[in-house]
């Protein structure tokens, strides 16, 4: 079983900061636009752009001899199924968030971070009790974060708990296939072309796609495009690779906290007191989860 390293925490860190960033452009492109419309195409760019990187990638590594025959079966296998992950979790919670606030959509998509290690669970891996502390003190700062008024739940909470699922296999799903030895950027390059053509599918029979109001929009869908679906997805499977899922998803679930930074610096939203807290747990949870505590050994004489 792979242990947490510092490289793939670094990057997955990295991760969660674009993710959370970009929660600014994608709020603004979705006043303009409807949500499988401006999936679709920023899952599409994000494709696009890998393509060429892919390229230039390999063409290095044959140069410096670091090149590896690609396992085209089970890259191709796991992108589909990684997209297939995305496109569901994507949508149900673009609808989701129709019928309820965005405060409850961000907590219950955050509960990614105990499914993950459940999942985890029922597929014979056992959990440290490190790590469902850090689980909780997750849960308390999102809680805190993200729910302003009283909790009850309605037809887009049910919505929104189906997306954190899918949001769960989505990253099980990559640490199984990387173990398989699928090559990390063609995964991600397949995942947002599987993923993008559905949502595509989706545009044309529930949505009525206008090109002015892309064009409008295009600067978020660009930047989503390019840094959220491209780079932060990309640099998910590759810190994935280095990271134990449940470890995974506590770095990754700091998007949340990375979001109400984001508004409070870009747009001027207010950041209370309670939320500053829920923040500072949010934090500590994910310092704990890379802590390494000394193991107890039983001091035993030698006997001579």
């Amino acid at each position: 079983m792979k242990t947490n390293n510092l490289k793939g925490s670094i990057i997955l860190f990295i991760t969660a900061i674009i993710w959370g960033t970009s929660f600014v452009a994608q709020s603004e492109g979705m006043k303009l636009i409807q949500p499988f419309t401006y999936n679709s195409i920023r899952t599409l760019i994000g494709g696009a752009v890998l393509v060429p990187v892919i390229l230039v990638f390999r063409a290095a590594a044959k140069r410096s001899g670091d090149y590896k025959k690609l396992n085209v079966r089970v890259t191709l296998i796991g992108g589909i199924c990684c997209g297939l992950a995305l496109c569901i979790a994507s949508s149900f919670q673009q609808v989701g968030i129709v019928y309820t606030t965005a405060g409850k959509s961000g907590f219950i998509t955050a509960l990614y971070v105990i499914i993950v290690p459940i999942l985890e669970l029922l597929l014979g891996r056992k959990q440290g009790k490190k790590i469902w502390l850090c689980v909780f003190l997750a849960i308390v700062g999102f809680r805190l974060l993200c729910i302003k008024n009283d909790f009850s739940i309605n037809f887009g909470d049910a919505l929104t708990l189906i997306c954190a699922v899918f949001f769960a296999c989505h990253i099980i799903v990559i640490d199984r296939f990387l173990e398989r030895g699928a090559d990390g950027m063609v995964m991600a390059c397949v995942q947002f072309f599987t993923a993008g053509l559905v949502m595509l599918a989706c545009m044309f029979l529930f949505e009525t796609p206008r090109l002015d109001r892309i064009f409008d929009a295009g600067g978020s869908i660009l930047y989503a495009g390019v840094m959220s679906c491209s780079v932060a997805y990309t640099m998910q499977i590759i810190g994935q690779r280095y990271t134990a899922p449940t470890i995974a998803t506590l770095i990754m679930s700091l998007e949340s906290v990375f979001a109400v930074l984001s508004g409070w610096l870009i747009l001027g939203e207010q950041l209370s007191l309670k939320e500053l807290f829920g923040c500072c747990l949010v934090f500590s949870a994910v310092i704990i989860a890379q802590v390494s505590f000394p193991e107890r050994k039983n001091n035993q004489k030698i006997l001579s």
